[in-house]
């Protein structure tokens, strides 16, 4: 399988978006669960600031990771394809144990 031309730089933008940490924990979380999480929720389980993850959700959204939902006055992430995206993590953690 050859990317084209066009789809090389969409698959290197969602490569680039789960190459950093934080974001990969997002999207980990919000596939996981049943229901959208609300930003601040996902703020508050990593402990981190909710400007901070608001950015890292930016780059999720852009890169069509997640989708964001405006509930009254508080935002709700949703993944594109949680199930595709747990595929992903189980590929990525047989190939570390791959030796």
């Amino acid at each position: 399988m050859v990317l084209t031309e066009e789809e090389i730089p969409q698959v290197s933008s969602v490569l680039s978006a789960l190459g950093n940490p934080t974001r990969l924990r997002i999207v980990e979380l919000v596939s996981e669960t049943k229901r959208p999480l609300h930003i601040k929720a996902v703020a508050e389980i990593l402990k981190k600031d909710y400007a901070a993850v608001y950015r890292h959700v930016k780059v999720l959204q852009r890169s069509r990771l997640l989708v964001i939902y405006d509930v009254g006055r508080s935002r709700v992430l949703h993944p594109k394809n949680g199930e595709l995206i747990k595929q992903f993590v189980q590929f990525a953690k047989k190939t570390i144990r791959t030796k």
